[in-house]
């Protein structure tokens, strides 16, 4: 479908926003202000930092925006700063836009199943009503139903369709031309929401791209898995300037711990980045080895095609094989509660020698059988 920009932008995004939160200012916090001076006595804070804490990183209150991490940021994902938002993981942006946008018991959130749970948390706890549009499982793969998720939208006064790309556990990456059409069809009616926390391992382009075509158009980012700070807890939403905005108002005043913005900085240093690379290159290679390998085992029923650092596996008899992983203390996640993965486990792509622990355990494992 070749998507119409002219189309898509000629509504306004905040019309979107609960009518109670459109002007929300949100808390003015003591370092909302920019201001200068060598005796800081505006937030309570104590005048001695902590004995445990040599660096003094955390005696004072931290920016709620670091400026210099959100400049790293936008410059890694090819955005404004002004279009970045830094959160507590991609989850807090998951919330936020939640809380936002939907009016409790009106405006529904979209999902297709199965895929990452916060979003349905999420829903859960504004009390939105939540529409599964199930993907469908093809010889490709799973995949998004594009008609079926415009209409359950549409139709049930949606204000988010969320779209997990590469998407959790499956691990198909939707194309830039998929989610251009999805963002057309819903312009004016609901925002698509691309959570890309698995960009850096797939062939698919990000959707940063599309931002300035679509102001309906989020994109959530993380420097959990690819760039291995998953305990630093940095994960940002990239939108419209607008959209960005009316989102800090509702965040809490202090959602950057000084550091973890301070370990994330340093994991964008040029070297860092660079080592990132050749891990991530290193997982691609691995992923392809691990699921023609997985694919020859006994018991095994198939491996999904994936986009990310993990791989969906089914099993003949999935309990003894997720019992003969741990028995040799190799964890990997259950997906047998999820919908339509009833014999299924995510697998995800570890080091070479881990990867091989797991075929050495799944290969004992069902020859004991």
């Amino acid at each position: 479908m070749n998507a119409s920009p002219a189309n898509a932008t000629d509504s306004n995004v905040l019309d979107l926003i609960r009518p109670d939160l459109r002007g929300f200012g949100g808390y003015k916090s003591a370092r909302t202000e920019t201001l200068r001076g060598d005796v800081w006595l505006n937030a309570n804070e104590s005048a001695w930092s902590n004995p445990a804490d040599a660096g003094a990183l955390c005696q004072r209150y931290p920016e709620p925006q670091p400026m210099a991490l959100r400049a790293a940021l936008a410059d890694l994902y090819g955005c404004a700063a002004e279009q970045l938002l830094i959160g507590r993981g991609s989850d807090e942006a998951i919330d936020l836009l939640v809380r936002a946008l939907c009016v409790p018991g009106r405006d529904g959130v979209v999902i297709s199943s199965p895929v990452f749970g916060m979003y349905a948390v999420s829903a859960r706890l504004q009390d939105a009503p939540l529409i599964d549009v199930p993907l469908r499982d093809t010889e490709r793969g799973f995949e998004p139903d594009p008609d079926a998720l415009v209409a359950a939208a549409l139709a049930n006064r949606a204000r988010l369709v969320f779209l997990c790309s590469p998407t959790n556990p499956t691990g198909r990456a939707c194309t830039l031309e998929e989610i251009a059409g999805l963002a057309e069809r819903l312009a004016g009616r609901a925002l698509l929401v691309v959570d890309e926390a698995y960009v850096e391992f797939s062939d698919v382009p990000s959707a940063t791209s599309l931002i300035a075509r679509f102001p309906n158009l989020v994109v959530l980012r993380t420097l959990s898995k690819a760039h291995a700070l998953a305990a630093a807890r940095i994960g940002v939403a990239i939108a419209a300037k607008e959209l960005i905005a009316v989102l800090r108002a509702c965040q809490a005043p202090y959602p950057v711990p000084a550091p973890c913005a301070e370990l994330a900085l340093a994991g964008l240093a040029p070297v860092a980045l660079a080592q990132t690379r050749e891990r991530v290159a290193v997982v691609r290679r691995e992923r392809a080895r691990m699921r023609d390998a997985l694919a020859t085992l006994p018991g095994v029923r198939r491996v999904y095609p994936s986009q990310g650092n993990y791989l969906l596996v089914r099993f003949d008899d999935a309990d003894r094989a997720f019992a003969a992983l741990l028995s040799t203390g190799v964890v990997v996640r259950d997906q047998r509660a999820a919908p339509q993965l009833g014999d299924a486990l995510r697998i995800s792509i570890g080091s070479p020698e881990q990867n091989d622990r797991v075929l050495s355990a799944l290969a004992v494992g069902e020859a004991a059988a």
